[in-house]
Parts: structure tokens; C-alpha cells; sequence
């Protein structure tokens, strides 16, 4: 890692998301230790990189999850010869078992050691699994004060059902992987296609009026249909129904009408 080497200060944790309690970490710190797990996330992988400037080193938790703590802190010691400060939150625990913890890594290391304190906003915790919670309980608007941004998520463009164009509304089909989903149902969102975001309406969920599978497939408001191969994101501004089963077709189309009217006041 030889990128590392002139780091003198890092920030070690999962960031899964980069929220407003990982800022009090991130702006003290050169660079960031990150580790990494599988699937369930707000922000996968490399895409954590995006919501900072601080260099980002991956350590996945396989890799890791068999160190004793003082064979962690000499890991960091060699990948980090410049080190001179770390940086984790109030509950970092590390090595086998988790059998390190924030005041044991002040004892091993002979770097210096910030130990941040809990960040709450209005009395809510600031914590990853906490904003997941609200993710998955459809309070969007919640969870993007708690990551200080409109939760987004990304996914490969794919074919729909051909329902959608030719008797409802043309809409753009997505594979998502690995992200937290929110709650089945409608949500007032910006799609971002191509470098460019648009005002639209979006729906995640199983398709319980038609073949019963599960989509999550986004409407561009007061647009010809957009055509694109590529990936496509959703950043979610406001949840505005569950979803629901409807009688027709016709049915269905008229609520999705009054869908996007309520996804235009949403997003003004």
C-alpha cells in the first residue's frame, strides 16, 4: 500500500453511508480505514468514495476477522508507517470476536487516540443501522436528515413488462443490488440518467396489480421517454404511498396520475 505511506492520520469504521455522524470522524483525519462486509448497504463498496475527499483504504472484514487486536494494530502500523493519529467512534470494536474496543485500541497503539463521542440529531442517534431502520420503514424524509443528503441507490437499466409504455406510463426498469430498499410503494424522486437528474416518480415493490414481481422502476415527469443502457440512480426525496393492489389496469393508471401530480408538489 504504498499510497499510504505519508498518511499520518486515519479514521477506521464501516461508513456505510458517510452520514453526518461519520463527519465529526472524516474531518479530523487524512484518510479513511474502511471495512468492508457483504451486502445490506446504504452506500456499497467503492461508492462510499463518493461522498468524500479523504482517500479511502478498504479492509474487508474477511480478511481482518481472524486478527487478535494487537495483530490489527500492527497491520495498521505496517500499511500506515507515518501514522501518528487514529480516529474511531465511541463504539468501534475490532479484532477476532470482536474483542478490541475503542479504549482497548488506546491501550495497544502508541499513536495518539480520538475517541468520538455519539452524535445525535432531535434526539435520534446518528448510526448507520438507524437510518436503515427509517430507510426500511418508508420515513425517507428522516433518513436524509440523518445522512445529511437524499438517500440514493443505483442499479443496471433492464427490460420491464412492456406494460408500462404501451397502457400506463413509460417508465426506466432497474437491477438494483446490494443497497437497503425502502418500504414497497411510491416515492417523489430525482433520477439521474446520463450525468443529468430529472424530477420523477418512482415505484419499488412487487407488482401486485399485475405478475406479482418485484420491481423498482422510475417515471422521468413531463418527459419523452429516455432511453439509456447504462446505470441509473435514484436519489429518494419524500415517500407518498404504500403500495397497493387495484382492481384494473385502468385503475391503477388513474392513480399514478394522481401519483405524479403529488411527486410534482413534493419535489418543488
Amino acid at each position: 500500500m504504498a499510497y499510504t505511506n505519508n498518511i499520518k492520520s486515519i479514521a477506521i469504521g464501516s461508513f456505510d453511508g458517510i452520514h453526518i455522524a461519520h463527519k465529526a470522524l472524516i474531518d479530523q483525519v487524512d484518510a479513511l480505514v474502511i471495512i468492508e462486509r457483504n451486502g445490506g448497504y446504504l452506500s456499497p463498496g467503492y461508492k462510499r468514495a463518493n461522498f468524500t475527499s479523504k482517500l479511502c483504504c478498504f479492509y474487508h472484514f474477511d480478511m481482518i476477522k481472524g486478527l487478535t487486536p494487537e495483530a490489527f494494530v500492527e497491520k495498521l502500523k505496517t500499511d500506515f508507517p507515518q501514522l501518528e493519529r487514529i480516529v474511531v467512534g465511541y463504539d468501534f470494536h475490532f479484532g477476532k470476536n470482536k474483542a478490541g474496543n475503542a479504549q482497548v485500541l488506546r491501550e495497544l497503539c502508541d499513536k495518539k487516540v480520538v475517541i468520538v463521542d455519539e452524535v445525535s440529531l432531535d434526539g435520534i442517534s446518528v448510526h448507520s443501522r438507524v437510518i436503515k431502520t427509517y430507510i426500511q420503514k418508508g420515513k425517507i424524509d428522516i433518513a436524509n436528515r440523518l445522512l445529511g443528503r437524499a438517500y440514493s441507490i443505483e442499479g443496471q437499466v433492464i427490460s420491464g413488462q412492456g406494460i408500462g409504455k404501451k397502457k400506463l406510463v413509460a417508465t426506466i426498469n432497474l437491477d438494483v443490488k446490494a443497497y437497503v430498499l425502502p418500504l414497497e410503494g411510491v416515492y417523489a424522486t430525482s433520477t439521474r440518467v446520463e450525468g443529468a437528474y430529472y424530477d420523477s416518480v418512482s415505484f419499488l415493490g412487487h407488482r401486485v396489480t399485475t405478475d406479482g414481481s418485484f420491481a423498482v422502476e422510475t417515471h422521468i415527469i413531463d418527459k419523452e421517454t429516455i432511453k439509456t443502457q447504462g446505470q441509473v440512480s435514484l436519489k429518494f426525496i419524500d415517500f407518498i404511498r404504500k403500495n397497493k393492489k387495484f382492481d384494473s389496469l385502468d385503475a391503477l393508471k388513474k392513480q399514478i396520475a394522481i401519483d405524479i401530480v403529488e411527486a410534482k408538489k413534493r419535489l418543488t
